[in-house]
């Protein structure tokens, strides 16, 4: 029987030092877990009720999206990555350790090259695909600066699920059906969520799409059209065609004017300097990557998105130059550079750069501005591509709508891997007509652990969590007052066992605590229907009851209680259909 005294809840009245984020706070606090050491945690019992709960609903939805379920070891050889190549790329976050035997192995931060090792081993013709298989299981990644509680932990609980076919058209139809069933499981969370088309990173593969809960904590900026849909990280954010620059203000001739500009290292100062609009300002950022030095042209409104250039350039490493390489690239001081004059460098422009009629731009020499610049006479780009970020206002890409900016917690992202691991791993089968083929790839991976986390980001308020009913740990607290007197602690154990014969999940804090005590926790934790059961109600029958979301109270005869507690929660229910 679920009472508060067995439970071991320990509920804190001070928010842990350590926390920054609001799920790691409330959650600490309402004794759902504790630190062990950095970014590793205990679950304690009430949080793994909750964790437990979403598993149960990831397991039907992956089995309805015809996935089968095992578990992979958590320690992994070594010899599997090198296979992949992955040994030597993953760099610090892989875990690395070695037995006693001196052989090496590594703390799995994902199974891409087990799962491979265990369907190369078994699968020899197209009859025996498609495949589909996932594990909820403990990962390790060494992250540099664990925080956030579960959000950004190192060990932490997944689901992976990946899947193996003969075709593309095959993998497309196994991705379709898990990006329903990924979200199903939100919207069966009763979570605020949106898939996001992303960038795919170091797995590797041609689409992905990120799931993100919606929440203003959120680490991620998310683009999203409120018309057709369409959404997308920023970092991946297309949009539609924006405006061009105003009409260029002054006069010029058939060369750059050269304009002294003192101090002056701001697109905002110099534009206003000039007397022209911060879209005539030709922005020229130098950047270092894995073997070369590129300078970086786009409109002095606009930002330049990292992510799309170092997919363009294709390379693994990408930082701003230091003031002494800018120095060495440009010949002039951090500020004032500009692409009038620059030899022997690669210089990519943004279109929106080439499409300006005359614009400003730094001299390459201190305290200097060149005004009157046309794009295509005083310089050339020998490459002209997207790379600017999208920004709150812009045009979708889909519908010309204008987009908005939400902040999100990525807790879900899948992957078309295509045959990255499975032509390293030799992970083939023989085709209709004999011949060997290179098995196509998907996976796809949900954080448990984030997702409850990012529920509670999305569901608090001051006094503590406020748990949408598939996820709270309990969704029935009944709390006993005056627990000093026989017979209101007899009559509450009376309503304890009515309602779980009823079949409710119900916990029964019986602890000989003062009331203030236990309606703080009671806030704090958020349990989704609260029944307090007091000296004076029962006196004459009553019984409070009060849903933690609103907290309004109303008086239920005993009698009467069971069927009242059913109808709350049918409701509270109905919502999330």
């Amino acid at each position: 029987p679920m009472r508060w005294t067995r439970t071991f809840i320990h509920t804190l009245r001070q928010d842990p030092s350590d926390a920054e984020v609001v799920s790691h706070r409330l959650m600490t606090r309402a004794g759902m877990i504790s630190k062990v050491a950095a970014g590793i945690y205990n679950y304690l019992p009430l949080g793994w009720r909750s964790l437990d709960k979403l598993a149960d609903i990831v397991r039907e939805e992956m089995e309805r999206a015809g996935a089968a379920e095992l578990v992979m070891p958590a320690v992994q050889p070594a010899e599997l990555w090198e296979e992949s190549g992955r040994w030597a790329k993953y760099g610090a976050e892989l875990l690395r350790i070695s037995d006693r035997h001196d052989r090496e192995f590594c703390f799995g931060p994902t199974h891409e090259e087990v799962i491979t090792d265990i369907v190369r081993r078994a699968v020899k013709s197209y009859r025996q695909l498609p495949v589909s298989l996932y594990q909820i299981q403990t990962k390790f990644r060494d992250e540099i600066r664990p925080r956030f509680g579960l959000m950004r932990g190192r060990e932490f609980i997944m689901k992976d699920a990946y899947s193996f076919h003969a075709d593309a058209g095959d993998l497309d139809t196994t991705y379709r059906a898990m990006e329903a069933a990924y979200c199903r499981i939100f919207e069966r969370c009763g979570l605020g969520y949106t898939p996001v088309e992303a960038d795919t990173g170091n797995i590797g593969g041609s689409e992905s799409h990120e799931f993100m809960v919606l929440a203003d904590t959120g680490e991620d900026a998310i683009m999203a059209c409120p018309d057709c849909g369409y959404g997308a990280n920023v970092e991946k954010a297309e949009t539609g065609p924006i405006g061009p620059a105003p009409p260029w203000p002054l006069d010029s001739g058939d060369a750059p004017e050269t304009v002294h500009t003192p101090e002056m290292r701001s697109v905002e100062d110099v534009a206003a300097f000039l007397g022209v609009d911060p879209a005539h300002l030709i922005k020229t950022l130098v950047f270092e990557s894995d073997e070369e030095f590129v300078v970086v042209l786009i409109r002095g409104d606009l930002d330049v998105n990292e992510i799309k250039l170092t997919n363009h350039l294709d390379c693994t490493h990408l930082q701003l130059a230091s003031e002494a390489k800018i120095q060495q690239v440009t010949g002039g001081p951090q500020g004032f550079s500009g692409p009038v004059g620059l030899a022997d460098v690669r210089i990519i422009a943004d279109p929106t750069v080439m499409e300006l009629e005359t614009a400003a731009t730094g001299a390459n020499r201190a305290d200097t501005h060149l005004v009157g610049v046309v794009p295509g006479r005083d310089f050339e780009a020998a490459e002209v591509v997207d790379l600017r970020t999208a920004r709150a206002g812009d045009p979708c890409p889909r519908c010309g709508s204008t987009l908005n900016e939400k902040r999100g917690i990525e807790v879900g992202h899948i992957f078309k891997l295509g045959t990255k691991y499975s032509d390293a791993m030799r992970c083939v089968y023989l085709d209709d007509q004999g011949a060997e083929q290179s098995m196509i790839m998907g996976c796809y991976g949900l954080g448990v652990g984030r997702t409850v986390a990012a529920a509670v980001e999305q569901n608090h308020d001051d006094k503590g969590i406020i748990w949408p009913l598939p996820l709270a740990p309990y969704e029935v607290l009944l709390a006993v007052l005056n627990a000093d007197k026989a017979e209101v602690v007899e009559a509450a154990e009376g309503l304890y066992e009515r309602l779980r014969e009823a079949g409710i999940d119900v916990l029964f804090d019986d602890r000989p605590e003062r009331p203030g005590v236990k309606f703080n926790d009671m806030d704090l934790i958020g349990f989704p229907v609260r029944i307090v059961a007091g000296a004076r109600g029962l006196a004459e029958g009553n019984v409070e009851v009060s849903l933690r979301r609103d907290g309004e109270k109303s008086l239920v005869p005993v009698a009467d209680l069971v069927p009242k507690v059913q109808e709350l929660l049918a409701e509270l229910r109905a919502e999330l259909s």
